[in-house]
């Protein structure tokens, strides 16, 4: 097993899958991989709140989630530009009540809104990739 605030020795995403034990974070990884035919970069972050190991998920040089983990826990960050925020009200019609309610209550900004979603159902991870076809078009 990792360990997560360990910054010399890099997991690999198979032993971050196993340190997380949710089911939903490599569904999420082979299912963003496959459908923008992205790459994933495996990175410690230093931040005073939750050091530790995260994913990030770019297609060329536009980042489409940064996903942070915790045994049990997925949580990823999108955002949304304020030129798709009309889009995605649209989207978010057919998303999951959770989602609706952390997008209205996600403060917007010149930059976008920045969700912080936990990939805790089948049906949150639906949104997930709803919102994220709204940053980058799926092949």
């Amino acid at each position: 097993m990792i360990d997560p605030r360990d910054k010399d020795t890099r997991p690999t995403l198979e032993e971050l899958a196993e340190y997380v034990g949710n089911p939903l974070f490599p569904r999420f990884c082979r299912e963003i991989k496959d459908t923008y035919q992205c790459r994933e970069t495996i990175e410690y972050s230093r931040c005073g709140l939750e050091p530790g190991w995260n994913v990030k998920f770019k297609k060329g040089s536009k980042a489409l989630a940064t996903v942070y983990l915790r045994p049990g826990y997925v949580t990823a960050m999108v955002s949304v530009a304020p030129k798709d925020e009309d889009a995605a009200e649209g989207v978010l019609l057919t998303c999951t009540e959770y989602t609706r309610t952390l997008y209205r209550n996600t403060a917007s900004s010149k930059m976008g809104r920045w969700l912080m979603i936990d990939l805790t159902s089948p049906e949150v991870l639906e949104d997930l990739k709803a919102l994220l076809a709204l940053r980058v078009k799926p092949r």
